[in-house]
């Protein structure tokens, strides 16, 4: 329960300086003896598009490109996370983006081949976390 507590208190204290400070990507405070950085990343999330009666080879094809899109992503150092929801219903998937802004984000999964061909759509939004969060 603490940890909940201290997270709530952390992502409030978070938006006090986001508020202030829009253009920063990034700010840093000090909670006794640990100093805290924050960073602004994209969240997106993929829905279900409009257009997915493709029969089962080409969308297998689309998917495969969908792939070989996001680890380019990747290696280019603007996708940090991605990963596909267990029983999501028209949520599909999220994303992270190390990008500048929301805009930035949309082009680049709007070139995402699964996006184009409409078996995908995207929701974006600013999400701050903490830089160098590992997921384990």
């Amino acid at each position: 329960m603490k940890r909940i507590v201290f997270t709530f208190f952390l992502f409030t204290f978070a938006l006090s300086f986001a508020v202030s400070a829009q253009d920063q990507r990034e700010f840093s405070y000090t909670e006794g003896d640990t100093t805290y950085t924050m960073k602004r990343y994209v969240f997106m999330l993929l829905n279900k598009g409009t257009s997915t009666s493709q029969d089962s080879t080409e969308a297998a094809q689309i998917q495969a490109q969908h792939m070989a899109h996001l680890n380019s992503l990747a290696e280019q150092g603007k996708l940090v996370v991605a990963g596909p929801f267990e029983q999501g219903g028209d949520h599909r998937g999220l994303l992270i983006f190390d990008v500048e802004t929301v805009d930035e984000a949309l082009k680049l999964e709007g070139e995402d081949p699964a996006v184009k061909k409409g078996r995908l759509s995207m929701e974006a939004f600013y999400w701050w976390g903490a830089k160098g969060t590992v997921i384990k």
